[in-house]
């Protein structure tokens, strides 16, 4: 088995690599152009973890700033293009997801807790502060969540809050694990849509930057957790995020590829039980605030190229799974052609790959905090936000290999 050791450039040791070249547009959320990568692993030598507590500073903004204003400027080009898009395609709730996405100081963040770090005292502390558990919890003194029937184990622990309050991101610091990590809570649906149970060979196919992946470890102990990414500056913050919350017990588990990944479903077929494909999109909330007017328009040009990308992705995925198992695609856009067009254009063209439904239990015990659109066609879920529930955009549909 190939190593990863999560080490900086200058302690990087005896690795091996090779270079490999590929084309076409990656998206806001993985890289954009031509470009060659590397893929290689380390052999991890590092220290144990060392202890600390947290110490939660007063979240901004507070609970008291009633009033949401961007602070951000807002692109126009895109604006337009996601007013004439979405208001076809979702109708009344994309005017909900347009007020949210349009005030930053709105946004919801969810707190993933690091079962591998110190966490003394840190649920109190959190409940003090008025955050609830995003899943639902047993009587268990330890506070654990209760396993769904999928799998996912008691240790994933996320809590949310009502207010748009944000936790201070803890620095990273080599040789100490982060006790939390800061994300948008409805990312952690595909993780659970997965399932992934103990000693299972996972792929997370586009990784960086590591949310989910840190997600799968906290609910089980994969057998292998092959995380890849094709970008290389989002490799890098990949790596320092795996270094920063996994400890050296499990990092022999774990590898980490800079690599295409529409070459691995033909380099590593059939050997993986499930796969996650969190594939580049138009991330809707990244491209609205896109830094010009012409870096809008250039995104909107090349946006038409992202689903052959993502519809080959996740071929590649069904490559890569064994008969039997499992793949996971996700996006973090509100975009039909980039979401169940996909999906529908895979179940046509791959034989022998059938859509799964998302279990009752998991998508009811999340509708008290997400808000769930009305699909057409009727292919996975996508979490809409809207005021108060300001989870997403997040698409996930699951699919099963058959043969």
């Amino acid at each position: 088995m190939l190593l990863l050791i999560f080490l900086s450039k200058t302690k990087w040791k005896g690795f091996s690599f090779m270079t490999a070249s590929f084309g076409g547009f990656h998206g806001f959320k993985k890289g954009l152009g031509v470009q060659s990568v590397n893929s290689f692993t380390h052999r991890l030598h590092g220290n144990a973890s060392t202890v600390h507590r947290l110490t939660p500073q007063e979240p901004r903004p507070s609970s008291t700033e009633s009033k949401c204003r961007p602070r951000r400027e807002v692109c126009q080009p895109v604006l337009n293009h996601f007013d004439s898009q979405y208001s076809e395609e979702l109708g009344q709730q994309w005017l909900s997801a347009r007020d949210v996405l349009l005030n930053p100081h709105c946004w919801q963040f969810g707190v993933l807790l690091n079962r591998f770090s110190d966490l003394t005292g840190v649920l109190s502390q959190l409940k003090s502060l008025g955050y609830n558990s995003l899943l639902p919890q047993t009587h268990s003194p330890k506070n654990l969540y209760k396993p769904l029937s999928s799998g996912v184990h008691a240790q994933l622990q996320c809590l949310v809050h009502k207010d748009p309050l944000r936790l201070p991101t803890q620095r990273h610091r080599s040789g100490w694990l982060k006790q939390y990590y800061l994300l948008n809570a409805a990312s952690l649906l595909p993780v659970l849509a997965l399932g992934v149970k103990d000693g299972e060979k996972v792929l997370d196919l586009c990784s960086a930057p590591g949310g989910k992946a840190l997600a799968l470890l906290q609910a089980s102990i994969p057998g292998l957790l092959h995380c890849n990414e094709v970008d290389k500056r989002r490799y890098d913050w990949l790596l320092k995020t795996l270094e920063s919350y996994i400890p050296p017990s499990l990092r022999d588990t774990v590898i980490v590829t800079n690599i295409d990944g529409r070459a691995i479903g033909g380099s590593q077929s059939e050997s993986y039980d499930k796969v996650l494909v969190d594939a580049p999109c138009s991330n809707d909330r990244s491209w609205l605030y896109s830094p010009e007017a012409q870096q809008g328009e250039l995104w909107l040009r090349e946006r038409v190229q992202l689903p052959h990308l993502q519809k080959e992705l996740l071929c590649s995925a069904l490559a890569a799974v064994r008969p039997g198992g499992q793949v996971v695609y996700s996006t973090c856009t509100l975009s039909c052609a980039e979401n169940q067009s996909v999906i529908e254009e895979v179940l046509t063209s791959c034989p022998g790959v059938v859509h799964l439904d998302l279990e009752e239990e998991l998508i009811g015990s999340l509708s008290k905090h997400f808000t769930f659109a009305q699909l057409q066609p009727p292919l996975g879920h996508l979490v809409v936000p809207e005021q108060g529930r300001t989870w997403g955009p997040m698409f996930v549909c699951s699919l099963r290999r058959i043969s």
